[in-house]
């Protein structure tokens, strides 16, 4: 999608294996950071902010 403003994680170290965000004002698009333009997931704002609640509090997607 042209005109994103694509944002890498925070939490991605360096090489190719990170997320890219970027955010309108309807919608949230995640896309993986070797090619952020090619396949992207597209969620609403309310559904993004409520899978960071979840894996910030309940920790989905930790190792044990």
């Amino acid at each position: 999608m042209p005109g994103l403003n694509w944002q890498k994680s925070s939490r991605c170290g360096s090489g190719d294996s990170c997320v890219h965000i970027a955010a309108t004002p309807t919608a949230i698009h995640i896309a993986e950071s070797a090619d952020p333009g090619d396949a992207m997931l597209t969620t609403s704002r309310t559904a993004f902010r409520s899978f960071l609640h979840a894996v910030k509090t309940v920790g989905v997607g930790r190792p044990t």
